[in-house]
């Protein structure tokens, strides 16, 4: 029953699901999800294990730990992945020599030559995006600062 206060109109449009920031973000991350989904299948990955691939190419022979950091996952979670990417024959798993709890990876040199193939992954996603460079390092921009922010609070 709406009392006839204006910001019980105000109120009850916030609810309404197309004004939720989080479906927004959740919807669009099932299209790009979906988008990557056919894109990477012909490199053989997910999108998860594309992620550390990213990081790997950024830099080899990290440690679970940094890429878990970087990719804001959890030794639980990153563990599978690293072990099916080794299954595949794309990275190794060794102890560092220095601190036997702490895992290396790098990559082999099939993982490394991925990256060639991958190249084209970005500008494919762009141009299904129908954003330009602007607009997608904007939305890059805007979205790592509200990931930021929420993390914050």
């Amino acid at each position: 029953m709406n009392s006839g206060h204006p910001n019980d109109a105000n109120a009850a449009a916030m609810l309404k699901l197309d004004h939720q920031l989080c479906f927004a973000l959740y919807s669009a991350n099932l299209a790009m999800n979906k988008l990557y989904r056919g894109l990477l299948k012909a490199l053989g990955l997910t999108y998860p294990q594309y992620l550390v691939m990213l990081v790997l190419w950024e830099q080899d022979q990290r440690t679970v730990s940094e890429i878990g950091e970087r990719l804001f996952l959890d030794s639980a979670t990153l563990t599978p992945l690293l072990k099916r990417l080794e299954s595949a024959g794309l990275l190794t798993r060794t102890r560092a020599a220095s601190d036997e709890r702490q895992v290396i990876i790098a990559l082999t040199a099939a993982g490394r030559s991925l990256r060639a193939k991958a190249q084209a992954v970005p500008g494919q996603v762009a141009c299904a995006a129908a954003c330009d460079t602007e607009q997608m390092i904007r939305l890059q921009r805007e979205l790592t600062t509200l990931r930021d922010n929420l993390g914050r609070g």
